[in-house]
């Protein structure tokens, strides 16, 4: 399973109403048609360099690349209708301990 981490820094404002309603939906809407099998986020607690974290859950990296490369340039200019925070952008392949 592949995991693209998209992080945003803290200390910047955050639309999350937005963010929720408008943004999830449409990485939803492009992205698991291209393979996303899962679209989850989670906010740290506490005084952390990072005020929220998007998982994105792909099959494979050649799976990965493909959506990516068709629909991340979408997603990624909706993100100043949310946040002036510059994304963070992780990808790696899950392991399990």
């Amino acid at each position: 399973m592949i995991i693209v981490s998209v992080l945003y820094p803290s200390g910047h404002a955050f639309d999350m109403d937005y963010y929720r309603d408008h943004h999830l939906p449409l990485v939803r809407r492009l992205l698991a048609p291209a393979g996303m099998r899962s679209l989850s986020y989670w906010c740290p607690e506490g005084d952390t360099m990072f005020q929220l974290i998007a998982e994105l859950r792909f099959d494979d990296r050649a799976t990965t690349d493909a959506a990516l490369a068709a629909h991340g340039p979408a997603t990624q200019t909706d993100i100043p209708n949310f946040t002036s925070a510059p994304p963070v952008i992780l990808i790696g392949d899950e392991k399990h301990a």
